[in-house]
């Protein structure tokens, strides 16, 4: 099987919020995530934006471009519209030899406050989601004629956030528009990862690999933290330092042949948690995790 280790640059630097490791170069980052092993890191905010001058970066490191965050806004776009505004960051995942482009639904998201609780976060009527489907669906089916896979990535303090939500994206979507499944965004919504592996293993086509700390996950919820609170607060970490059984979610990739990245993505206080110490540990036990899935 076809399977490789990648990383985020978002436990050294956040994309949503900026202070937390607004210091720390791209250098850093790409040194310690090549020296720890991983074979490919996803786009960040400090990341340049034209294939001409990101490849030689991430060459000189021996690090792929595995994706990036494309933030939609499909409830008010119409397919058309939303490909215009999504043209550059196509193009540049389609240089770097990128295979998915990732996806989630943000017209009214509240995950990149920190002053809004996340029962704040918007939801869907049930007359908008035909033509929000609709709509994903043909931006998949455009994106896939374009060489790449849509990952749609289910995420806290958006319109898809739950198991349920998560749920009804596959069913009411075209087989154009697949899955990212993030473990610990799962976990925080209440659902069981493993679980959504095993329903929509052939939908599958990126996965995101965060642990849940459970005392932090509880505390954030009895008092309705926003997002961005919660973490700072810690409520994520590495695979193997949490309360998911990335064994059991892990077991249903391998078991259902699934080939793409698996990519450590544990947002976090890089003062609280010294980003590289953290790459190290979640490489090492998600590399033995998989390893014994037969995913390497």
């Amino acid at each position: 099987m076809s399977v490789r280790l990648g990383t985020n640059p978002i436990a050294w630097s956040n994309d949503d919020l900026r202070r937390l490791g607004g210091d720390t170069p791209l250098e850093t980052c790409l040194r310690e995530a090549a020296e720890v092993g991983y074979a490919g890191i996803e786009l960040g905010h400090k990341f340049p934006r034209d294939a001409a001058s990101l490849r030689p970066i991430l060459e000189q490191h021996g690090l792929a471009l595995i994706s990036g965050w494309w933030s939609s806004a499909l409830l008010a776009h119409s397919a058309d519209e939303e490909m215009a505004r999504m043209r550059p960051h196509l193009d540049l995942l389609r240089a770097m030899g990128c295979s998915v482009l990732i996806l989630a639904e943000t017209t009214g998201a509240v995950h990149g406050s920190q002053a809004t609780p996340l029962s704040a976060r918007p939801r869907l009527a049930e007359d908008q989601w035909p033509e929000f489907a609709a709509r994903l669906t043909e931006v998949g089916a455009r994106v896939a004629d374009e060489g790449l896979h849509l990952a749609y990535h289910h995420h806290m303090g958006t319109v898809i956030e739950s198991e349920a939500e998560t749920d009804t994206l596959m069913e009411r979507t075209g087989e154009a528009v697949g899955l990212l499944l993030d473990t610990g965004h799962a976990a925080f919504a209440g659902a069981d990862p493993a679980a959504i592996a095993w329903r929509h293993a052939g939908r599958i086509v990126h996965v995101h690999c965060k642990d849940v700390r459970t005392p932090v996950l509880a505390a954030v919820r009895e008092r309705d933290a926003s997002f961005l609170d919660a973490v700072v607060d810690g409520v994520f970490t590495v695979p193997g330092d949490g309360a998911v059984d990335f064994p059991a979610v892990l077991g249903v990739l391998g078991r259902s042949g699934y080939e793409g990245w698996l990519v450590v993505e544990a947002e976090q206080d890089p003062d609280k948690a010294e980003p590289r110490a953290y790459a190290e540990l979640g490489y090492k036990n998600l590399r033995d995790v998989a390893a014994g899935a037969g995913l390497l």
